[in-house]
This record gives C-alpha cells, sequence and structure tokens, in this order.
C-alpha cells in the first residue's frame, strides 16, 4: 500500500520489466511528480506477444465456457480495490473513494461474464427437406487487440478484456501510457486467476506505431478501441484497410433536457455529482444543459450551490471530491474554452479559472447562455465545464441536443410521461437515461452512434464483435 504498482509489459504469462528497453516517466497529476517507469514493447516483444496470442487461441477456443467462467469469477473475487485503486489516484488523479468504487464495480463486470458465457447460443434452422440439418454456431473470432483510454483505465480494460475472454478469444491490449498501473495489475489477477499464458498480453509504447503494428499483423482479426473520434476514425479506416472487425466507443458531449416538470432540485444535485465525476473526464459526462425557462432560476440556484460545495485537491487527501486533470495541457484547454464563451457573451457563474500552481487543478465550472457557436457548445471540453442555457419548447431542446455529429449518452429530467416518450424517441444517442443515471452496467448495453461509434460493450451485445457467425447445412 505504501508503494507504487511495479510496472511492466505482460507477455505469453511472463512480466517483463525494462531490461534496456526505452522506458517513459508516470508522473502524478496532482504533483507533476514521477511515481513509475513504464517500459515499453519492442518489436520483438510485439511479434512474441502476436505469436503467444495465436498460439493460446487455438487451445483457449475449445475450453469450456465453465472453465472460463471460473477463471472470471476468480479475478472479480481477487479485485484488492484499496490497493488497486490508490495506485489509479496516483497516476490519474481521481479520488481515492472515485477509483475505489471504479474496481470494486468491476468484479461485477467480471461475474457477469463469467455468466453470460455460458450462454452464447447458436440455432437450429427448419430446413426444407427431411433429410438436411441446418443449424448456426457461434464461434470466437481470434487474436484480438485492444486500445483502452486513461480516464477510466481499469473498468474500459476490464470490460473489453473479460468479452474476449468469456468469447473464447485472445488478447492483447495496449493501455494508457500515461494512468497504466490498472492494467498491470489487471494482468496479475488474471495471472493469479490461472489464466493460461498468451491468452492476455498487455504492451505499451507509442500509441501510433503500437497500433498500426498490431492491427496490420494478420494474426489479428478484431480490434476494440475506446478514445476520442479523430484516432478512432484513423484506426477504424486502418481496420478496414485489412477487413477487420472493429467496436470503438468514441467521444461524446452528451445533451442534458430539464423539463420544466421534473423535480428540479433533485435533477440539479445530481447533474452536480455526475458532471463533476473524475473532474470531468467521462466520455459520457453531461455537458450541453438545456434547461427550459420556467425551471431555469431554480435549477442554476442549487445547480451553482451544488457545485461550490465540491473540495478540489489531490486525489489521495481525505475529503477531496474533485481531483486534477490528468495532463496539463487539458488545464489549458478548460481556460480556452471559458475564454472563448466569456468573449462571446456567456456568463461564468462559478470556476472558470486555474487553481494554484502546482498540479494540473481546474475549478468546477459553470457558464450559462453560451451561445450554439462558442466553442463549448460544439466540442467536447473532457473537464469540469457546464454549459447551461435556456430553452422554451422541448421541441427545441430536441433539436439542438441532436445538432452535433455526436451520439454516444444523453440524459432527461421530466415528470410527464407523453415528454419522456418524445425524448426517448426524438434523441439520437446509443444511450438515453430518463429521471437517473442507469448506464453502464454490466448487463446493459453502452455504446454509441454517429461520429461516438459502432458496436456496443456490455449486455447480451457484448461478445456480437468478439465471435463469427457460421451456416452448417448436411444433408444425410
Amino acid at each position: 500500500m505504501n508503494s507504487y504498482e511495479e510496472l511492466s509489459l505482460y507477455i505469453d504469462g511472463a512480466f517483463i520489466r525494462g531490461d534496456g528497453r526505452h522506458e517513459q516517466d508516470v508522473f502524478d497529476p496532482a504533483t507533476g511528480n514521477v511515481i513509475g517507469r513504464l517500459p515499453h514493447a519492442t518489436q520483438a516483444d510485439l511479434d512474441r506477444a502476436l505469436a503467444a496470442a495465436q498460439r493460446a487461441f487455438e487451445s483457449w477456443r475449445t475450453v469450456s465456457p465453465v472453465e472460463k467462467g471460473a477463471i472470471l469469477r476468480k479475478v472479480g473475487e481477487l479485485s484488492r480495490a484499496k490497493e488497486i485503486g490508490r495506485n489509479i489516484t496516483l497516476d490519474q488523479g481521481k479520488p481515492l473513494a472515485e477509483a475505489v468504487g471504479e474496481v470494486m464495480r468491476c468484479a461485477d463486470h467480471c461475474d457477469w461474464h463469467a455468466e453470460e458465457c455460458r450462454r452464447i447460443y447458436g440455432r437450429v434452422i427448419p430446413p426444407r427437406l427431411p433429410n438436411v440439418r441446418q443449424f448456426v454456431l457461434r464461434e470466437p473470432i481470434g487474436v484480438c487487440a485492444a486500445f483502452t483510454p486513461w480516464n477510466f483505465p481499469y473498468n474500459q480494460a476490464i470490460r473489453k478484456i473479460a468479452a474476449a475472454i468469456g468469447a473464447g478469444c485472445t488478447i492483447i491490449i495496449k493501455g494508457p501510457e500515461d494512468s497504466p498501473s490498472a492494467v498491470v495489475a489487471i494482468a496479475r489477477l488474471f495471472h493469479e486467476a490461472g489464466l493460461p499464458p498468451g491468452v492476455l498480453n498487455v504492451v505499451w509504447g507509442v500509441p501510433h506505431e503500437v497500433s498500426e503494428y498490431l492491427i496490420s499483423s494478420p494474426i489479428v482479426r478484431k480490434i476494440s478501441f475506446t478514445g476520442s473520434v479523430p484516432v478512432g476514425k484513423q484506426l477504424a479506416a486502418l481496420a478496414g484497410n485489412h477487413m477487420k472487425r472493429i467496436t470503438m466507443e468514441l467521444g461524446g458531449h452528451s445533451p442534458v433536457i430539464v423539463c420544466d416538470d421534473a423535480d428540479i432540485e433533485r435533477a440539479a444535485t445530481m447533474l452536480a455529482a455526475s458532471k463533476f465525476t473524475n473532474a470531468g473526464q467521462v466520455c459520457v459526462s453531461p455537458t450541453r444543459f438545456y434547461i427550459q425557462e420556467k425551471a431555469w432560476d431554480r435549477f442554476m440556484a442549487r445547480f451553482t450551490e451544488a457545485t461550490r460545495g465540491i473540495k478540489v485537491g489531490a486525489g489521495i487527501e481525505p475529503g477531496t471530491t474533485m481531483g486534477p486533470l490528468a495532463h496539463a495541457k487539458r488545464v489549458t484547454a478548460m481556460a480556452e474554452f471559458v475564454q472563448d464563451a466569456a468573449e462571446r457573451g456567456a456568463r461564468i457563474e462559478v470556476g472558470g479559472e486555474r487553481l494554484g500552481q502546482t498540479g494540473n487543478f481546474f475549478a468546477p465550472t459553470i457558464l450559462s447562455a453560451p451561445p450554439d457557436d462558442a466553442k463549448i457548445m460544439q466540442h467536447e471540453p473532457f473537464g469540469p465545464i457546464a454549459a447551461c442555457v435556456p430553452f422554451k419548447e422541448l421541441d427545441e431542446a430536441i433539436r439542438r441536443a441532436n445538432s452535433l455529429p455526436y451520439g454516444l449518452s444523453s440524459y432527461a429530467f421530466t415528470g410527464s410521461s407523453k415528454n419522456a416518450l418524445r425524448i426517448q424517441n426524438g434523441i439520437e444517442a446509443g444511450m438515453v437515461n430518463i429521471n437517473h443515471f442507469g448506464q453502464a452496467l454490466p448487463e446493459t448495453p453502452f455504446g454509441g452512434i454517429k461520429d461516438s461509434g459502432m458496436g456496443s460493450e456490455g449486455g447480451t451485445e457484448t461478445f456480437d464483435g468478439y465471435l463469427v457467425t457460421k451456416f452448417v447445412t448436411q444433408m444425410d
């Protein structure tokens, strides 16, 4: 508990330290101090990981789903949430309670995938001739390459790993070099749980170099990526050149619609807590707030009050409810969003500035009435800024919510079933949350539409990207 994770590659069942490889510094975003050194994979390491994953697939694909489920379930039981959570706080910055909670929730993902992998069914198709039998098999696609982000380093990795392994695939994962401890910890848990060598491999390096090498390899049959829209499009194009299956969970710019018939105080309180979780560095973070005019004053009063109560500080310190941004460049980006909005007539209700000179701290910020062409209304801030604007009629709010090319998550609060139906039918998003935050559970699909990606993780859809369909017809 007193030291940071010992960072390494994990290839073919072995943890590999630097040993002359290039290593990069890992920083604590609250202090700027170096807390670890992360070894980068050489081309020989990547080739070894590819070969190990291919070799392991030949046997893992036929392993009983009961045995696969037992390993997944054991990983959930081994979670060591406090230790792993502390290291996530050190390299990513989020408050300790959030980091520990992230790890604990992922035990549920392991358990759910352990059960659901036992229900990967095919089907029998009634034949047209009496001496014909025809049926459909669902088989693992093969070796998968996964690329995961730094904002939820444990959660995003475990979802891909559990789905791939449960489906009978093997996987090479490149996690986030800026917050790597969680993925190394996951490798240790699977290692201890008895996962055969080569089924899971962890590599690190210069992101575009590793991704291009793995995606171009004929061994890799499936790519899963969570990250920004521009990078996702680049990887999708590369995968398309090689006709490879992809799952993409990309950026969002989540709209919130608060109708005047909603429980306004409750909505404002819930949204303040959700907006500033992980300092707003959440792909599904509520960002564009559309508040009906009659509810505007009540909502803004409660929303600003709750935001002012947020305690910003190092995530490891007791009582902190919002930590630093993960990267120093994001502090500059937040200031630019605020400056642009203010120059266009928006009012800064709360925050709007950097906090201190040490660490990557930016104040929780609320902007009121920025115009639709303001940068904050067009581009995902991925930080602790909420933009609030009034609206008159619900159709107007839905139109403005759908005006961007994003379509990941969305939120609405209303006391009317009629409004709720109009919203769920009208909003263009992969996920619609009405009167609560009910997404990202293991049993529910998580994914977006439009520029926000394709495919889903979670729910019964979780294995779709890792399975191929084989039709068999036989005549006696």
